[in-house]
């Protein structure tokens, strides 16, 4: 059930909002800050969203962010705005530890390019988030720091591996997240907790200073409790800020004249019936709407999954060794990071270069459907998040793993690279969210982020918020 924002102070103010009061000298970024700060202390107990808590260094940021705006050096809309940054990005003098053992102790001399940019923007930093360890799974799971829980139900997995940073944004602490999307990373753990996960164009944001997983498959990218905050964010983190603020300052909605593509033999093989039946609705609003929806297909997508299965471990395998990480500590890796590691070890060179020719197929079958429609819809996972430790689920009487009820609808957008959003689409009856998945050609992060902010203007999904 929705509580008013009267109910939780500042917790569910927009980013804009946020943005607008502070500019106003209405709200103070110090106020704005210990307000998450309270939030963290009696919730991430329950959540364990967190890793590391930088309570100190928000504080003197958003005294900082105050003296600027009082002297009239306004940065923009992220300026004294609290948020969070997942814990495989390189933060000067925080510890950086990937959500591993191995790197318990890492504390980097420098930023990733993307929090040096959030640095630049004026945003206050709360903390690092918990994520899988190396950011090398989809439930949220870590043995060293301890599981992630849904703020919608405290049984029930976040996702992963962007796991902390979602359940803290759904559960009201800080106003936008940056997480990393190897396999849907971003956009499993955004349906799983009712909020937006926000993948751009591959390379689009750069991914220097993250600790990687795959390199040919990592994006870096926003979690937002809205469309408009993603795009805030997205502004901020990528390259060429001022110009993309100058055009998107904000997302307008009009009367769609697009095409959307309904991938109707593929997407849709395992659908929990529920996701399925939100699934379709949303594709109703958006036809009420102006829109016209189309059939598409994709050829070479089945292939695919081992495909890309084969270059993420491969990718993975690489990194680890050439750090010396593995095999000579490989003791210091969880059971089941150690167990890809080692399958990476399998996969041949002549594997991983029939694995990119897949690649390329299943590139060029996403570039002709959109030659024929402006996006695809599709589930952002195909279930409702299950409870916490299961691995198998049984989804219209057949068991799945979940893993595979996961990842298989949303690696297709990282192993080509186009840009894919998931947004609240509605709930199940047992209260758990439902997300939309939304893929659009390359380099068209607007008009995406215009047709989710379109579909979300039109709902109250992203309004709803869990009770903590």
């Amino acid at each position: 059930m929705a509580h008013s924002r009267s109910d939780r102070g500042f917790a569910f103010l927009t980013i804009r909002e946020a943005a607008r009061l502070l500019r106003a000298r209405k709200v103070s970024s110090v106020e704005l800050t210990n307000d998450a700060l309270a939030r963290i202390e009696p919730l991430n107990p329950r959540l364990n969203a967190f890793i590391t808590v930088t309570a100190e260094l928000a504080r003197k940021q958003a005294r900082a962010a105050d003296r600027e705006i009082r002297a009239g050096k306004h940065r923009g809309p992220l300026h004294g705005v609290p948020v969070t940054i997942k814990d495989n990005y390189a933060t000067r003098g925080i510890r950086t530890t990937a959500g591993s053992k191995i790197l318990r102790n890492f504390v980097p001399d420098e930023d990733a390019a993307v929090v040096s940019r959030l640095r630049e923007a004026g945003a206050v930093f709360l903390g690092k988030t918990n994520l899988n360890e190396f950011a090398y799974g989809i439930h949220g799971l870590n043995p060293y720091y301890g599981d992630v829980h849904n703020p919608w139900s405290l049984d029930r997995t976040t996702g992963g591996s962007s796991s902390g940073a979602a359940a803290a944004l759904a559960a009201g602490i800080g106003f936008g997240s940056v997480g990393t999307d190897t396999g849907g990373s971003l956009r499993i753990p955004a349906s799983f907790c009712g909020i937006v996960g926000f993948k751009p164009s591959f390379g689009l944001v750069s991914v220097d200073g993250i600790v990687p997983l795959a390199e040919s498959l990592d994006h870096a990218g926003p979690l937002a409790r809205t469309v408009d905050d993603a795009a805030i964010l997205f502004g901020a983190i990528r390259e060429k800020y001022e110009r993309w603020m100058q055009g998107n300052a904000a997302l307008r909605t009009r009367p769609l004249k697009i095409k959307l593509g309904w991938p109707a033999n593929c997407f849709f093989d395992l659908v929990d019936p529920e996701v399925q039946s939100a699934i379709e609705a949303a594709l109703r609003l958006f036809e009420s709407m102006g829109a016209r929806v189309e059939e598409v297909s994709f050829p070479h997508l089945e292939e695919s999954v081992e495909a890309s299965t084969k270059i993420g471990l491969a990718e993975a395998l690489s990194y680890h060794a050439s750090c010396g990480y593995f095999p000579a500590r490989a003791a210091d890796y969880s059971e089941d990071v150690q167990r890809r590691l080692k399958l990476g070890v399998e996969v041949t060179a002549v594997d991983y270069l029939a694995a990119n020719e897949v690649r390329r197929k299943l590139t060029a079958d996403f570039d002709r459907a959109f030659e024929r429609v402006d996006a695809i819809a599709a589930p952002a996972t195909t279930v409702v998040a299950p409870r916490i430790g299961e691995t198998e689920l049984v989804v219209r009487g057949e068991k799945i793993p979940l893993r595979t009820a996961v990842v298989n609808t949303n690696r297709p957008a990282n192993f080509t690279g186009h840009p894919a959003i998931a947004l609240p689409c509605g709930f199940a009856k047992n209260g758990l969210p439902i997300g939309l998945q939304l893929i659009a050609p390359r380099w068209q992060e607007s008009k995406l982020l215009a047709i989710a902010r379109a579909y979300e203007q039109a709902t109250d999904w992203h309004k709803r918020h869990p009770e903590l």
